[in-house]
């Protein structure tokens, strides 16, 4: 023992180095169906930060939590290896990407080990090394061959200082800045490889339903970026072009459509602008598609309305978007707010075709035109100065109009774009691709993977533009002179499939067992940042959907349960290098050791929420560790005295080591269900408050040498997923065999809700105990007296809670053995009919008489009185009166 406390590093260490020697964390190929517990894998950065700490505690604890219960549990880590960041470190210091990464691989695997992490080493994958990346080149393969892969130019996002491509949903904010580096991103164009994402769109989209182990926020993000809409497309006729056709979810408006727009890169807008200046400076220097306002300009050209046959001005607008629809828009600003701000701007007729439905609508008349000259109508009503189809609901107009309208037909739009995977760097899988003159783009065979990097060039631009030794090979079609593929694949390529990986890690014939991951897989618990509820768990369940459709893999969705854990902030603030308020791990490791850090994160709130970074927190924490600590030491080393002399059949159990087995089963049956749910503050309280329990109970009493006993194996279990170290030690301390990580979860006798009425019962005894003190004055009480609700308030109680009746005391007075209670029944009665919507269920009257004897010896400590708990039949009629089952009587002699 240390002045401060136990000696954290020296337990730790030992029984980190216990594990390992006995692989407690590993688990066989043979299991039949693992739990698999799994937290998003890291960036090899260098350091921990306090959000992977928060992250992997949590499958950590869960993991070990599991382990308790019986279950073989699977719990891998990797690194997520490849990325732009590591390739300018390496720029930078003159080194290579990959020694750069290996280095910050030893650094952080061994920070992840001193924290008492239990994973299992032997399925470690590290995404850059080639026996990793061959796979992901074969399943590109794969997916070429399905049709799911695609070559073709297309305007991309750049990001000038990563010089490389991003995908949209690396784009962040309405700034369109870089995910990785917060440089604002221009468009190009290039010659780009896409993962065809969109052929899954609807089931990724309906799939969400059926997720329901994940967070409602990250499905609907999920939804909102899919953005499925159903609608129609049809075409507007422009003098001396094809027709346009245009996609609207509100073609029951078309009669009120007043102009026309283009997006600034559409066909005709690039015609206009080699003819007409005023169009070609405001595509190239005025347009901007993230600006507060629409703006636009003004063309020659009419389209003509297909519903009404009116010629309206076509305008060039920057708010029209060719990835968004067709690139072409019917406006109607009556009833869109944009359409309508650009309207007014440029003065456009602003035409009412939709009036709100009436209250007393009789679904035939047409009702007054809005007033829309200040705001645009946006609702769904009724359709009006629309012709034949005036006085139709909207739902009904948009049929008619879609049918009647020769050129109009029903379309199904998505805010989702296929997958650009092309990137222009050197740290990355290369694409599986050789171009030949004469055969065009030609795949790797799978014979020929993996296509392994180059030495690194320290250029700028694309480091494998620079190795042209590597670029020359030879077509497998033709075998003549071909140039190998210089882009590598988006890093989210290698995290859409990583947790197949784990099954099977060194599985050199396939990407993973099929078998085993049919067995093994979903992953039953992930956790990580909810910053990847689109990119990464997108493309996750989009690689599992292709796999199971091409490979026979069994399961469509990755992940049954999702958990996306909240930020650990300083101040208000999250935790971040470039704010200057990071704290350390390795500090907090080195100064109050991995149980404090680990115990204090899962304490201060649900994982899904961000929690303050607190350091009287954390040595609020490490001063708990400590006295429980000294507790289970001084039990075991005989210092604390026991009843019966340490002679348990010599012992009687008396009220108050009852109420203490009574808690220890109550922090079982609570505790035991948090974990399920991963709610570890709410269990961690239920052990803290039975260690609380155990050296009150110390003090007050001599205890029961089984209850005690009992009480403190089973605090060390409760504690171990979270405080592993300790709780290691103060089991060999108590002299248990094997590890507590492999021990059996404690086991109830009592369920919870029977211990959460027993709690609301002492609580409320306390506590109106404690307003008679104070509203009577009494300082010093001579006696309390405690009296239980006789046996028919019971019966009243529960007739009442069942009941359906309108005249409850009707129904009351149907039982001969409350109605012979007389005025008490009626005035009881008229209570429960009072409060009817307030009632629950309470423990019957034995039960209530056991527990609140149970308890006294609280009260009796807290008002330094004697108490004396009785049954109704045995105390004053007066008193016995104001009892009620949940609330006993109080009667305080002075």
């Amino acid at each position: 023992m240390s002045q401060e406390g136990y000696d954290h590093a020296t337990v730790e260490e030992r029984w980190q180095e216990a594990w390992d020697d006995a692989d407690v964390y590993h688990v066989p190929d043979e299991a039949s169906d693992p739990t698999y517990v799994l937290g998003m894998y890291p960036y090899p950065s260098g350091k921990l930060h306090m959000g992977h700490v928060r992250n992997y505690t949590i499958t950590d604890a869960y993991a070990r939590y599991r382990r308790m219960r019986g279950d073989d549990v699977l719990h891998p880590m990797g690194w997520d290896a490849f990325g732009l960041p590591a390739e300018n470190a390496a720029k930078e210091r003159d080194t290579n990407p990959r020694d750069w990464t290996f280095d910050c691989i030893d650094t952080m695997r061994g920070q992840m080990k001193s924290m008492g992490f239990g994973y299992d080493w032997d399925r470690e994958v590290t995404t850059c090394t080639p026996d990793y990346y061959r796979w992901n080149q074969w399943l590109f393969r794969r997916f070429h061959e399905a049709g799911l892969v695609e070559r073709r130019d297309a305007e991309v996002n750049w990001c000038p200082s990563c010089e490389t491509v991003l995908a949209d949903e690396q784009v962040e904010g309405d700034a369109e800045l870089c995910w990785r580096c917060d440089t604002p991103v221009e468009t190009r164009e290039l010659d780009q490889w896409f993962l065809k994402i969109t052929e899954y769109a609807d089931e990724l989209l309906e799939a969400i339903d059926d997720l329901e182990g994940w967070p409602n926020s990250v499905r609907q993000m999920q939804r909102n970026w899919i953005g499925r809409q159903y609608g129609s497309e049809v075409d507007f006729e422009i003098e001396g072009h094809e027709p346009v056709t245009a996609f609207t979810t509100r073609i029951d408006t078309i009669y009120g459509a007043t102009f026309f727009a283009l997006a600034p890169d559409h066909p005709i807008s690039e015609e206009l602008a080699a003819e007409d200046d005023d169009v070609r400076r405001f595509i190239e220097e005025e347009a901007d598609p993230e600006g507060d306002e629409p703006n636009g300009v003004a063309t020659d050209l009419t389209a003509t309305n297909p519903a009404t046959g009116d010629d309206i001005p076509v305008f060039v607008a920057d708010f029209v978007l060719s990835d968004v629809g067709t690139g072409a828009l019917m406006a109607v600003p009556g009833h869109d707010e944009r359409d309508h701000a650009f309207a007014e701007k440029m003065g456009v007729d602003i035409e009412p075709v939709v009036a709100p439905e009436p209250d007393d609508w009789d679904g035939e008349t047409v009702p007054e035109a809005p007033d829309v000259s200040e705001a645009a109508f946006t609702d769904d009503g009724v359709v009006i100065n629309s012709g034949e189809y005036s006085g139709l609901d909207s739902e009904t107009a948009r049929e008619r109009l879609t049918e009647d309208v020769e050129s109009a037909a029903e379309s199904t739009q998505y805010q989702l774009r296929d997958w650009g995977i092309s990137r222009q760097r050197y740290w990355g899988t290369p694409i599986p691709m050789v171009n030949c003159d004469d055969c065009g783009a030609v795949p790797v065979p799978d014979e020929d993977l993996p296509v392994e990097l180059p030495e690194f060039i320290n250029t700028t631009g694309n480091p494998l533009d620079a190795a042209e030794e590597w670029q020359e090979t030879t077509c497998p079609e033709c075998g003549g002179p071909a140039t190998r593929e210089t882009d590598t694949m988006d890093t989210f390529v290698d995290s859409s499939w990583y947790f197949l990986r784990y099954v099977s890690p060194d599985l050199d014939d396939a990407p993973f067992d099929l078998d085993r991951a049919n067995d093994w897989m979903p992953v039953d618990q992930y956790v990580g940042g909810i910053e990847h509820a689109v990119m990464h768990l997108l493309y996750s369940r989009f690689f599992t959907k292709v796999l199971a459709d091409e490979e026979d893999l069994a399961h469509r969705e990755p992940f049954t349960n999702l958990l996306a854990q909240g930020m650990v902030q300083l101040e208000g603030e999250k935790m971040s290098k470039s704010k200057g308020n990071v704290v350390s791990p390795q500090r907090i490791v080195d100064e109050y050791g991995a149980d404090t850090a680990r115990l204090f994160m899962m304490e201060a709130a649900q994982p899904e929420r961000d929690f303050g970074w607190s350091e009287e927190g954390v040595r609020s924490t490490h001063r708990f560790l400590t006295r429980l600590n000294d507790l289970v030491e001084a039990y075991a080393a005989g210092d604390v005295a026991l009843d019966g002399e340490g002679d348990a059949e010599a012992a009687d159990r008396g009220e108050i080591d009852d109420y203490v087995a009574d808690e220890t089963d109550a922090a079982v049956a609570i505790a035991g269900a948090e974990y399920d749910d991963l709610t570890f503050n709410v269990a961690l309280r239920e052990a803290q408050d039975l260690v609380g329990t155990l050296r009150s109970y110390r003090e007050h009493a001599d205890p029961h040498p089984d209850v005690f006993e009992r009480g403190v194996d089973v605090a060390v279990r409760l504690l171990a997923p979270v405080a592993p170290h300790l709780a290691e030690e103060l089991w060999e301390t108590l002299g248990r065999d094997g590890f507590v990580a492999e021990a059996e979860w404690p086991t109830a006798s009592v369920d919870r809700d029977t211990v959460e009425r027993r709690r609301r019962l002492v609580a409320n005894t306390r506590e109106d105990v404690r307003d008679i003190v104070e509203v009577a004055g009494i300082d010093d009480p001579e006696r309390i007296d405690v009296v239980v609700a006789p046996d028919w308030k019971y019966d009243a109680l529960e007739i009442a809670i069942d009941s359906d009746a309108d005249n409850l005391i009707s129904e009351l007075m149907g039982e001969s053995h409350i109605r012979e209670q007389g005025d008490a029944a009626a005035s009881y009665g008229q209570d429960l009919q009072a409060n009817r919507e307030a009632l629950r269920e309470t423990l019957d009257g034995d039960a209530e008489y056991d527990a609140l004897r149970a308890a006294a010896w609280l009260i009796e400590r807290e008002f330094d009185a004697p108490v004396r708990v009785e049954r109704a039949e045995d105390a004053d009629e007066s008193v016995v009166n104001k009892a009620e089952p949940g609330r006993p009587a109080i009667d305080i002699v002075e």
